[in-house]
């Protein structure tokens, strides 16, 4: 009887363990993700190391940040969503320019604080310039990093694939010091 009792008892805790590995790949498959901020091309939004949950269940639209399969190495960038498809996009004299209308930028501001007089956090571009686009194509997207001057991003290996988004970010838990919902 004892023994019986025994094996029931660790069938139990093996059922148990097997149920918790499978709901927790299925959450990481299907709804979220844990990642690890590498460089410094979104600072000060996030630095170095930062540690963001990313859901994967969100409809991804203008300055969300999402986290993507880079599209030039086997890396995974975190990035700002600047341009959506249909959209015409301009930097010129430091003012973002969407569908011909200047936008708000308010991420920047840190950045742009720590210029020299004159000098500019992003160059002057147009969509079409970068990438042969006058507008966002459907399927793609145009991604900005917020530390502009170091940023490896759309103005460097163009438009992303929509597909190539693993999740738009909704909470950085580390540093806990620094812990942010989005």
């Amino acid at each position: 009887m004892e023994q019986e009792s025994m094996r029931a008892e660790i069938l139990s805790w093996i059922k148990a363990i097997v149920l918790a590995v499978v709901v927790t790949a299925a959450c990481k498959y299907f709804f979220f993700e844990g990642v690890v901020v590498h460089g410094e091309s979104m600072l000060p939004t996030f630095e170095d190391n930062d540690k963001v949950i990313v859901s994967k269940m969100t409809n991804v639209e203008r300055f969300d940040q999402i986290v993507f399969h880079a599209p030039d190495s086997e890396d995974n960038y975190i990035k700002r969503v600047i341009g959506v498809p249909g959209d015409a996009v301009e930097m010129k004299d430091d003012v973002l320019y969407i569908n011909k209308k200047a936008v708000d930028e308010p991420y920047l501001e840190e950045n742009k604080e720590s210029l020299i007089i004159g000098q500019k956090l992003t160059a002057d571009f147009t969509l079409a310039e970068l990438t042969a686009h006058d507008t966002v194509p459907d399927g793609y997207l145009f991604v900005l990093g917020d530390n502009r001057s170091v940023s490896k991003d759309s103005r460097t290996f163009g438009l992303i694939r929509e597909d190539s988004v693993i999740g738009e970010v909704q909470l950085r838990f580390y540093p806990l010091s620094s812990i942010k919902a989005y």
